[in-house]
């Protein structure tokens, strides 16, 4: 049996059957993943038997890996490129309001929306994530495709926004207690990067919009207002539903996503349920965005997102 790939909607996601992720990829099943990744910009596989190592192995087939996350330092032993993600494995470190004051930040729609650590210069080019424990319902993820938001857009206003560049840094324009260990965590290990607000695909040569509500703080060279203005007007676009896919977990579920041409929303809808929900992710680093003037983004604080990260953590 060899790999094939099925549109999971009209814009974004496919599902790809017949292949085994724990076993090394065929020449041919390697490109029918690739080809459905650079089409829908994320691919989905179910009854897939991984662990962290196969995990691991699978993704090194598209190309090097980051450490965990810029601010994991407990990631699983031996495996240094595994991110948890388990809503308890915070209220462990950062005690049980941890996920209240999360909620109390994600105050609109768009709060939750985001693409992976591009507060860092070189954002991670694309995230495996795949799901161990999931609800008996709920825990969905969405995922929307920035190349159509961007070709949705008016012929003036695209003109308009590939001049134009943005500041990410982690935790975007929202504001956190600065007395908190988990500020204080973000704060010793900063990340601040411009990009431009239109990226250019180094695959596809396709452009995308590069701002999400979770790392965008403002538009650089504009007022402040008017900077709220574009990114409200560019964030309505990239959320409009005709571009996402929404995605049901089971165990053994992975998801492979384009970091350069998608953002994504976690779930919501579970946060009053005493339920379990973890997954484990890995992402492959990326190279500096380019934008359509061929301009590059600039790194105002940190380093690049590697497989060398440290992560400072305080006394």
């Amino acid at each position: 049996m060899t790999a094939s790939a099925r549109p999971a909607s009209g814009h974004t996601g496919a599902d790809i059957t017949g292949v085994d992720l724990s076993k090394p990829l065929s020449a041919d099943d390697f490109t029918t993943i690739q080809q459905a990744l650079d089409r829908w910009k994320v691919v989905f596989f179910r009854e897939q038997e991984l662990d962290h190592s196969t995990q691991i192995a699978f993704a090194r087939q598209f190309g090097d890996l980051t450490y965990a996350h810029p601010h994991d330092d407990a990631p699983p032993a031996d495996h240094p490129e595994i991110f948890t993600i388990d809503p308890r494995r915070y209220e462990e470190r950062y005690g049980k309001g941890f996920r209240d004051a999360v909620k109390k930040r994600q105050y609109s729609y768009f709060s939750g929306w985001h693409t992976d650590v591009t507060a860092a210069v070189n954002p991670p080019a694309g995230s495996i994530l795949r799901a161990e424990t999931v609800p008996e319902f709920g825990g969905d993820t969405q995922w929307t495709n920035l190349v159509s938001a961007y070709e949705g857009l008016s012929e003036p206003v695209r003109a308009f926004i590939d001049t134009l560049r943005a500041e990410h840094r982690y935790g975007g324009s929202e504001k956190t207690d600065g007395n908190s260990e988990y500020a204080k965590r973000i704060n010793d290990n900063l990340l601040v990067a411009v990009h431009p607000v239109v990226r250019v695909h180094p695959r596809t040569g396709e452009r995308a919009l590069f701002v999400n509500p979770g790392f965008t703080s403002h538009i650089v060279g504009v007022s402040a207002r008017e900077s709220k203005a574009i990114l409200d007007l560019l964030y309505g676009e990239l959320t409009r539903p005709e571009y996402t896919v929404r995605f049901r977990w089971e165990p053994g579920s992975v998801a492979f996503w384009d970091n350069r041409a998608t953002a994504h929303l976690a779930p919501r809808d579970i946060e009053h349920l005493d339920v379990q929900r973890t997954l484990h992710r890995v992402t492959l680093i990326g190279e500096v965005p380019v934008g359509p003037d061929g301009t590059e983004s600039e790194l105002l604080s940190g380093k690049p997102f590697t497989a060398d990260h440290k992560v400072v953590v305080g006394a």
